[in-house]
This record gives structure tokens, C-alpha cells and sequence, in this order.
């Protein structure tokens, strides 16, 4: 059964309050209100977009480029994330306790961890993957499916190495202070407990962080040069603008994400028996839990081609004329995108320096979302 070493005592009586009989007293009933819409609302948009994401990718075939993978990867984990952690948050909270026992307080425990842990890597892989191809450290290694294939089965593997521990007795998953949801042991003061967050934290917090600024620095690096180039060729395209908005953007969005809960578990592993308000502490989950709901938003849907595919399939008789208007040359872009894609387009671009430019209709497919053209998508140029 998982425990709570810090778990407070009930102001009514000198036992120590159990999440799994009751709520905390302290904590009035409109606060558990207040979290279970807020984490409906979250979990609807996310399972709505992250659906979309899916079945959109599975739809077009354009879209199902090697680079796509890993995001489709990070649907699917935010997803599952949405589907278990999600809906029991929602039902524990607007109880205001934990009334479904300790097996789901496990079962709550690994999975979002779990999920939660695959979405994290999936964006270090994504940052990695891109870099790979734009600056094409490992020579004329192009990016292909079993490359992104083996990426994905790591995510997963790696994942589930330092995720599983807890459930084998390498520390334990424990209800939060506000007794609604459940994570990794961070309260325990026992030296075993301490070397799994450590470790926990290093290899899926650290190392993925790590991973993103090194990849988006080198890559930065490479195209600020190419401009550089352009700019005395007299080109006056800037991709590093673009690129660099981009990067800001979703740099800023994972530490909104994840420095708060990594923060706060750093804080309690190192002082146990902090006082802390159960709803103060809450706060640093909640931060996490919504990286299901944006991660679509910046990473697919701010994407142009996209969301040129997404209205196709739900506007079909308004797009086709359109389409049939220019069929010639979406089929001379579509093949050239099968292959290889645009992305070892702009590789190819970059490596060989000539500063030569497409031109607007050669970019204007509903090719991979991944691989786009720098000056087609102002958001997600890669």
C-alpha cells in the first residue's frame, strides 16, 4: 500500500488523516470545486486535440514522414496521459479524496509518470532528430522510419526502466499532500527512496533538458551561418528569425512545464518534513498535467501545412476546386517530398551553401509538419 510519511495529522483527532477514507479537513470543499473543472477542461481540450493530431497523421499520407513520427508518438503519450491521469483527477477531486483505493493510487502513480515521462522524451528526441537532419553531424545519414522507429522504442523503454521501479519496492507512488492524485514518493526520508528521485530526476528531467539546448543551439548555430551567407550574397531571406521564435517558444513552454514539478520534488526530497499547504503543493502537478493540453498547439496546430490538412478533411467540398486547380503541381511536390522529404531538402540546402531559394509554390504541399520549409511556417519551420 503506498504511503505518505508526511502526510498531516486530522484536526479532529490525533490519528494521521488517510486520503483514502476522507478529505482534509482543512481544506474547504469549493477548493476540490475548483480543481475538478479546471482538470476537466484541461483533460477534454487535451484528448480532443491529441485525437485530432492522430487521426489527421493517419489520414494523409503526406504526413506520415519519418520526423512525424516522434510527434505522433507525442500525441499518443499525452493522450493516454489525458485518458488515465486525467479522468481519475477529475473523479478523486470532486470527491476530495482518493476514495478509489490504493491499487489506483499505483496504477494513477505509474501511468501518468509513465506517459508523462514518453511525452518528455519524445520532445528531447524531436529537438535531437531535427538537429540530425539540419546539421547532419553523422555525414549523409539521411533520417529514415526504422532510424525514427528506433528512437520511439527507446522513448518507451527508457521510459519504463525508471518509471517501474516504484512498483517493485525502489521507493513507492503516494497520494500528494492535497490527497487527490498520486506521484512518486518524494516525502520519504529513507537513503534508498532518495537515490531513485535523484537518479529519477537526472535521467528525465536533466538529461532531457540537456538534450533539447544542445540540439536547438547547434541547429541555431548552423542557421544563423547560413544566413549570415544569404545576407552577403544579398539574399534577404532570415530563417534564424523564424526558427529562433520557434525555438524560444517551445524551450519556454517545457520549463513552464516541468521546472515547477522538478523544482518542488528537488525541495521535498531534500527537506521531508517541510510544512507545506496541501494546495500549494498541488500547484506543481497541475503545471505538469497541462503539457498534454498546448504540446498539439505548438507543435502541431501552429503549423501551417497542418492545419491545411486538418481544414481539408473537415472541408473537403470547400477545398477540393482548389486542389483540382493545382493538381499538376502538388503532385510534382508531393513526389519530391516522398523522397526524402522537404527537411533533407533544406539539409541539402544548407550543406551546399549556394543561398539559392525556392520558390512559394514549390512549398505550398500538405507535406510532413515535421519537415517544413523554413520560410513556408513562420512557427514551426523544421
Amino acid at each position: 500500500m503506498p504511503t505518505n510519511d508526511s502526510l498531516p495529522a486530522s484536526p479532529e483527532t490525533t490519528t494521521q488523516w488517510s486520503p483514502f477514507h476522507g478529505p482534509l479537513k482543512s481544506i474547504e470543499p469549493w477548493n476540490f470545486q475548483l480543481l475538478t473543472a479546471l482538470m476537466f477542461l484541461i483533460t477534454t481540450l487535451s484528448i480532443i486535440e491529441n485525437f485530432i493530431v492522430i487521426i489527421v497523421t493517419l489520414k494523409f499520407k503526406q504526413l506520415r514522414q519519418p520526423l512525424n513520427y516522434i510527434i505522433v508518438n507525442l500525441s499518443v503519450a499525452d493522450f493516454l496521459v489525458s485518458i488515465v491521469g486525467g479522468s481519475i483527477s477529475i473523479a478523486t477531486n470532486s470527491r476530495g479524496y482518493f476514495y478509489l483505493g490504493p491499487w489506483a493510487c499505483v496504477l494513477e502513480g505509474f501511468a501518468v509518470t509513465f506517459f508523462g515521462i514518453v511525452a518528455l522524451w519524445s520532445l528531447s528526441i524531436l529537438a535531437f532528430e531535427r538537429y540530425v537532419v539540419i546539421c547532419r553531424p553523422l555525414g549523409n545519414l539521411r533520417l529514415r522510419g526504422k532510424h525514427s522507429a528506433m528512437g520511439i522504442l527507446f522513448v518507451w523503454v527508457f521510459s519504463f526502466v525508471w518509471t517501474i521501479p516504484p512498483t517493485m519496492g525502489w521507493s513507492s507512488y503516494t497520494t500528494s499532500k492535497i490527497g487527490t492524485t498520486c506521484e512518486p514518493n518524494w516525502y520519504s526520508g529513507k537513503i534508498e527512496d532518495h537515490t531513485y528521485i535523484i537518479t529519477f530526476l537526472m535521467t528525465c528531467f536533466v538529461l532531457p533538458l540537456l538534450l533539447i539546448f544542445v540540439s536547438y543551439g547547434k541547429l541555431m548555430r548552423k542557421l544563423r551561418k547560413v544566413s549570415d551567407t544569404q545576407s552577403r550574397l544579398g539574399s534577404t531571406r532570415k530563417p534564424e528569425k523564424e526558427v529562433t521564435r520557434m525555438v524560444v517558444i517551445m524551450i519556454l513552454a517545457f520549463l513552464i512545464c516541468w521546472t515547477p514539478y522538478a523544482a518542488f520534488s528537488i525541495l521535498v526530497t531534500a527537506h521531508p518534513t517541510i510544512e507545506l499547504d496541501p494546495r500549494l503543493s498541488a500547484i506543481p502537478a497541475f503545471f505538469a498535467k497541462t503539457a498534454s493540453m498546448y504540446n498539439p498547439i505548438i507543435y502541431v496546430f501552429m503549423n501551417k501545412q497542418f492545419r491545411r490538412c486538418l481544414l481539408q478533411m473537415f472541408h473537403c467540398n470547400e477545398i477540393e476546386p482548389k486542389e483540382s486547380n493545382n493538381q499538376t503541381s502538388e503532385r510534382v511536390v508531393l513526389n519530391r517530398t516522398n523522397h526524402g522529404g522537404e527537411m533533407q531538402a533544406i539539409a541539402a540546402h544548407i550543406t551546399s551553401n549556394n543561398g539559392n531559394r525556392k520558390t512559394e509554390d514549390e512549398q505550398s504541399s500538405c507535406n510532413s509538419f515535421a519537415q517544413l520549409p523554413i520560410s513556408e511556417n513562420k512557427i514551426c519551420p523544421m
